[in-house]
């Protein structure tokens, strides 16, 4: 019996009497005796429980019950046999009307704000106006609600408002599936349903039908009915017509003849029947389908056709392919990773084979590149002992500039790329506590092809120990402040070319060595003001292998010969310093606008000595005839070097600035003054070497000048720096022991000086309302993270925009024509370089970048990378870029118009990954 919330109860079914039954009959009462204890007996009878049943006919007489012997064992009178409880069971009979069971199996709640109107003849419950209907996992929201508890059955639709207007469309959910029709039809028992004018959303997808039928909870059968991935789906500006669809939500949608429409005029796109997976997961597996493309020199292609395999909730592949007529081809193998709380990272791994032209033309050319990508990162939280990290970029030198299927220029410009592998563990358990770290790392010059790498680098350290500290444990004085600790480092260095990458060759001349490191210092204060530390460095380097030089007269020149076998050197050195910090403040009034300017200098004094180590040279003859002898050491070539021949007994000057200012606040309400930064600093460096002979080596060194400050609310950052040399130079140009001054010059003689400027702008004026989503893809490869080289253009995947805002939140933002809320943005970059190391006194580069990027209109983006070299005189690496947001749709078309890298590229398409391969994609290809 279903149970409602205004404790309504209705009762379905009415009980029939049996066709047996006991009659009684009462008389008239009279005052006497008799009839009065009468009356008692019955009211006492009264108050027990009355039972009948049905009495079968007998056809057997019933024997005469025995007498028990009393000479056998008594049973007791209240224990029966089992024989007799059986018989007495099947004497009673069930009763022969059964109970009709309810036609709900649950609790049905429901309420209404106009009315609730109970007809128990017709067996109609009307709810009308914001009326709601809930049971088990079916809750019905509508205008008006009619349930029919006889037939099981419940109807929902809109009503119409004061204006005549419908309003309050049915919300009818069920489980996770959503289903917004005009009117619905449903029935509690069956769970079948039929819809009209339904609206329900299943993952990236917005479904309406005329008329749906609901089968079960697991079917649904659509006619007349669109899908599109339009947010407005009453009026989509493109979707999908198909007269007959099933419908399996969460898995899958199965249509018919099914064409395309485009702002309500069919397209001759058309399919004879479709096939959509739809998953309740983040990402299915499935084919991904290729574009096509040309080229002069390769023919027709088709590129980035493959398979993505969501192989599960941790970790997918994706498997892209291209292949040109000319027998020209590419692999990549795409993974992401991840792991809450753990790990996450990628993979990208990029072959491709290339062909141009055709065999036997002068042109023809074949080679085989590769790139592969690595990054990972560790979350601290797993464990804060230990952590591990990966940032891998390697390859062929060539690839960024020949690759089909990368047009990134940020990467074509940069000549260097660089990796790096390392996990690192500290020891807590140990006292004093040990850290160690092993990395890996990989540095290529993409022009010269030449491969720098480590595999691996050991660093192990020992924390400071005070061995002189008391129980108080209180650092104070030169004596209490000797400390000591132990590094630890072994590297493996090994030097190789792109033809002998990965192969065995490569690890012919690798450099191993390890180095002991015991520094031991101290630090205290002298006079009050002035801070002084020294310290006592002791080393002791051991190689695998030296080396052993000579002459070789079959040669005629000095050859080196390799001698394997363990050897060691040791060093020693001490250092010392004297700093101190002054301050000084220059007050022009409360009145002033600048009302003071505060000068921070921190100057200091250091000494450094390094004893020779000549009794680790040897001598070799440089000619056959054995008289001209040189030394050398036969750790040179080493890892960790040789140790010096010479003393070294220097002197260093550092000196460096600040400074600050206190001005009137421009907001009238502040009453503290604004403190500003004038100059971030202003550092000046240099150094004498006292054993210095003015020959062989000159006493001072030259006077480096370095410093910075910041613009314009710190949105222009700007960096200087200068070489300034005391002495002057011969007609060679080489350094001689003689003043610049004394020689007819200034003080000091500039050698080199460089300047450079950034400048960053935008319509957003706070830190988290600015574009957080840089040029990734661009940095990882080695080029910039902003797009002053223009933006990065992964052809495999073209959905993403170009500015780097994928999201569309839908909405057109108005503005006036001189009061724009349109977001924009510009960088830009000066760099200047002067060189005058031979008195040539010359401008060595003077170039200017920008970009900018804006929202012409809400729908409309355009931007610009350019620049221009005053030196070279000639335009820098130009790119134009438009994007058109056409809400479901997304165009862009972009445009380098000159240069190594002239293209364009033309892109629309569906924004959704769902239907990405439904697009039309042309681009031009460089001759690479």
């Amino acid at each position: 019996m279903p149970i409602f919330d205004k404790k309504l109860y209705v009762s379905l079914t009415r009980q029939k009497t049996s066709h047996n039954f006991t009659k009684i009959v009462f008389k008239p009462l009279r005052t006497n005796l008799f009839n009065i204890v009468l009356l008692s007996i019955f009211l006492t009878l009264g108050c027990g429980n009355l039972y009948s049943q049905d009495i079968t006919k007998k056809t057997t007489t019933i024997p005469a019950r025995k007498q028990i012997d009393s000479s056998k064992t008594v049973v007791d009178s209240i224990q029966k046999t089992p024989d007799l409880i059986k018989k007495e069971a099947d004497s009673i009979k069930k009763d022969s009307i059964k109970p009709k069971k309810a036609f709900l199996d649950g609790k049905v709640k429901y309420k209404a704000e106009n009315y609730a109107k109970i007809d128990q003849k017709k067996k109609l419950i009307t709810l009308y106006d914001k009326a709601e209907l809930y049971y088990q996992d079916i809750e019905l929201k509508s205008g008006i609600i009619v349930m029919d508890y006889e037939k099981n059955e419940v109807y929902a639709g809109r009503i119409k408002d004061s204006t005549g207007a419908y309003t309050q469309f049915p919300n009818f959910k069920q489980g996770t599936n959503v289903v917004e029709p005009d009117s619905i039809r449903f029935n509690f028992k069956t769970k079948k349903a039929l819809i009209w004018n339904s609206r329900s959303e299943q993952g990236e997808f917005k479904i309406k039908a005329s008329v749906t039928k609901k089968e079960n909870d697991s079917v649904y059968f659509l006619k007349g009915a669109r899908f599109t991935t339009s947010k407005d789906i009453d009026n989509p500006e493109y979707y999908f017509q198909t007269n007959k669809v099933k419908f399996i939500p969460g898995k899958k949608v199965v249509t018919g003849l099914t064409n395309m429409v485009i702002a309500d005029v069919p397209t001759p796109i058309a399919l004879p029947f479709a096939f959509f997976p739809m998953s309740k997961e983040t990402s299915v597996s499935g084919i991904l389908l290729p574009s096509y493309n040309d080229s002069n020199t390769r023919g027709f292609s088709l590129q980035n056709g493959g398979y993505y395999f969501a192989l599960s909730d941790n970790y997918d592949l994706t498997v892209l392919g291209d292949y040109y007529t000319n027998g020209s081809y590419g692999m990549r193998f795409e993974s992401n990773y991840a792991k809450r709380y753990n790990y996450r990272g990628n993979v990208n791994i990029r072959f491709e084979n290339l062909i141009s032209s055709e065999r036997g033309y002068p042109d023809y050319s074949k080679q085989r590149i590769y790139n592969i990508q690595w990054s990972h990162q560790k979350d601290s939280k797993a464990n804060p002992n230990s952590s591990f990290s990966a940032s891998v970029n390697l390859g062929s030198s060539k690839y960024f500039k020949q690759s089909i299927n990368q047009n990134n220029i940020g990467s074509n410009l940069n000549n260097t790329l660089s990796s790096s592998v390392s996990y690192s563990k500290t020891f807590n358990r140990i006292v004093p506590q040990a850290r160690l770290s092993l990395t890996a790392t990989h540095s290529q010059n993409t022009q010269t092809e030449e491969i720098n790498m480590t595999l691996p680098t050991l660093q192990f350290s020992v924390d400071r120990v005070y061995p002189f500290v008391g129980k108080d444990g209180v650092k104070k004085g030169f004596f209490k402040n000797i400390n000591l600790q132990y590094d630890l480092s072994g590297k493996n260095s090994i030097t190789t070319n792109d033809s002998l990458f990965f192969k065995p060759q490569m690890f012919d001349d690798a450099k191993i060595g390890l180095q002991h490191t015991i520094p031991l210092s101290t630090n205290f204060k002298i006079f009050k003001y002035f801070s002084a530390s020294s310290s006592f460095n002791y080393k002791e380097v051991w190689y695998t292998k030296t080396i052993k030089r000579s002459y070789d007269s079959d040669l005629s020149k000095v050859v080196d010969t390799n001698v394997k076998g363990f050897d060691a050197y040791r060093t020693y050195s001490f250092s010392s310093s004297v700093g101190t910090t002054i301050y000084g403040t220059f007050n022009f009034g409360e009145d002033k606008k600048i009302k003071s300017i505060r000068h921070v200098m921190r100057p200091s004094v250091s000494y450094g000595y390094t004893p020779s180590f000549e009794k680790y040279y040897d001598t070799y003859a440089a000619d056959a005839s054995g008289t001209m002898i040189k030394q050398y050491s036969r750790f040179e070539g080493g890892i960790f070097g040789a140790p010096g021949i010479s003393n070294s007994n220097t002197l260093g000057f550092d000196l460096s600035n600040t400074f600050e200012a206190k001005v009137t606040d421009k907001d009238s309400t502040k009453v503290e003054p604004k403190k500003i930064m004038l100059l971030n600093n202003l550092n000046l460096s240099t150094g004498y070497n006292l054993d210095a002979d003015g020959v062989t080596a000159l006493a001072w060194s030259p006077v480096r000048v370095s410093g910075g400050t910041q613009l314009f609310n710190n949105k222009m950052n700007v960096n200087f720096g200068a070489t300034l040399d005391p002495y002057a130079i011969d007609n060679s140009g080489k350094r001689i022991n003689m003043f610049n001054i004394d020689n007819g010059g200034s003080l000091f003689r500039m050698t080199s000086a460089n300047m450079t400027l950034n400048y960053s702008l935008s319509s957003k004026d706070s830190e988290k309302d600015k574009k957080e989503d840089k040029n990734t893809q661009s940095e990882r490869n080695g080029g910039r993270e902003d797009d002053l080289f223009g933006t990065n253009t992964d052809l495999s995947d073209n959905r993403k925009s170009q500015f780097g805002d994928s999201e569309d939140d839908g909405e057109d933002v108005i503005s006036e024509f001189f009061s724009s809320k349109l977001p924009w943005d510009m960088t830009f970059a000066y760099s200047l370089t002067y060189g005058n190391n031979n008195r040539e006194k010359k401008i060595i580069g003077n170039s200017v970048m920008i970009s900018a990027n804006a929202d012409i209109t809400p729908k409309w983006k355009a931007g610009v990378s350019t620049g221009y070299d005053f030196v070279q005189k000639g335009v820098t690496f130009t790119q134009l870029r438009f994007e058109r947001d056409l809400l479901s749709w997304r165009m862009d078309f972009n445009w380098t118009p000159f240069g190594d890298n002239a293209n364009w590229g033309f892109f629309i398409g569906i924004k959704s990954g769902v239907l990405s391969d439904i697009k039309w994609d042309k681009r031009s290809t460089t001759n690479r």
